[in-house]
């Protein structure tokens, strides 16, 4: 009797976010790693000329930042990135299932506050009045910590679940498997729907 209850899945996902989260996520998931993952490149880069070259801050860019210097300096880019990855997790969310929802649930919650502090220092830039009397735009976490570990902090803080969420969304357990609805496991799909 339940069943007759429970309504119908769509034979074919209808809207942008069914495709992202069901035929095409696996695609979906490998462009938004790649974008991560080229953020880390910048990011280790920037690291790697500080700490290994004694580069000094202002000076150390990354890759991009070399070779176009009004991109590091601009809060449009940094803020830009903070509102991909927020709008990149959430929109992904629905693709995951278990424990792998549970774990990309940490790393977007961690990544709206990052998020966050991007939006104030974006703000501050924009507006031209500096918080906390600090000669240039200012987070909250940064009154604490400098800039460049802190946005290492986030992005390892952020990065951590992340992955930590694609491994157990590509290693889904029956119950997981039997729930998920997405591309990225379709040779086990097989195996339960026989």
């Amino acid at each position: 009797m339940t069943e007759l209850l429970k309504p119908a899945a769509p034979a074919h996902p209808r809207g942008l976010l069914d495709r992202l989260n069901g035929p095409h996520h696996r695609a979906s998931l490998n462009v938004f790693l790649f974008i991560v993952i080229a953020h880390w490149a910048e990011h280790l880069t920037q690291a790697y000329q500080i700490w290994v070259l004694d580069w000094p801050v202002p000076k150390s860019k990354g890759m991009l930042g070399l070779a176009y210097p009004w991109l590091v300096t601009s809060e449009w880019m940094h803020y830009g990135y903070a509102l991909i990855m927020l709008i990149g997790l959430f929109t992904l969310r629905r693709g995951f299932v278990g424990r792998g929802r549970a774990w990309w649930t940490a790393a977007l919650v961690i990544q709206f506050w990052h998020h966050i502090e991007h939006l104030l220092l974006f703000a501050q830039a924009q507006s031209g009045h500096i918080l906390f009397g600090k000669p240039v735009a200012t987070s909250l976490l940064q009154l604490v910590v400098p800039r460049v570990e802190l946005h290492l902090f986030y992005n390892t803080v952020v990065f951590l679940p992340m992955v930590i969420a694609m491994y157990l969304h590509l290693r889904p357990n029956a119950t997981e498997l039997a729930e998920s609805s997405c591309s990225c496991h379709p040779a086990e799909r097989q195996l339960v729907d026989a």
